[in-house]
């Protein structure tokens, strides 16, 4: 019986690894296709995307890691994505949607990444027994 919530444990947390990142990947990209200007502040964020696309996978994780390269064509599949949801949401700004709505993918990315530093210090303050 304990082996089988063992089991049914480590195969939830698997699912589970890096979830929350991926949402603040989603809304940082969606941010950076709406805003995407050539210089000093795109690079910047181009650099702040990639590095939120490979560095959650060193982040502090119980189960066994999924294999790398495969994690991070995932996530980049999703940046790519949201960036061009982000350049098609720009466009519908002001034109389709009221532009109220310009500040909406900044609002969530910063609800999304305050859920996701909470989970993190959780996971990682976390009182566990030494076996």
């Amino acid at each position: 019986m304990m082996e089988l919530q063992q089991t049914h444990l480590w195969a939830a947390e698997r699912r589970n690894f890096a979830v929350d990142t991926t949402f603040v990947l989603f809304f940082l990209a969606v941010d950076c296709g709406q805003r995407f200007t050539f210089g000093i502040d795109g690079s910047l964020s181009a650099v702040t995307l990639a590095m939120f696309i490979i560095l959650p996978y060193f982040l502090p994780f119980p189960g066994e890691k999924p294999a790398f390269e495969r994690w991070v064509f995932g996530r980049v599949v999703i940046a790519a994505f949201a960036v061009i949801l982000g350049a098609a949401f720009k466009l519908a700004v002001g034109v389709v949607l009221p532009d109220l709505f310009r500040f909406v993918p900044l609002t969530l990315l910063i609800v999304a990444a305050m859920i996701s530093c909470y989970i993190q210090f959780s996971s990682l303050l976390r009182f566990r027994l030494a076996k």
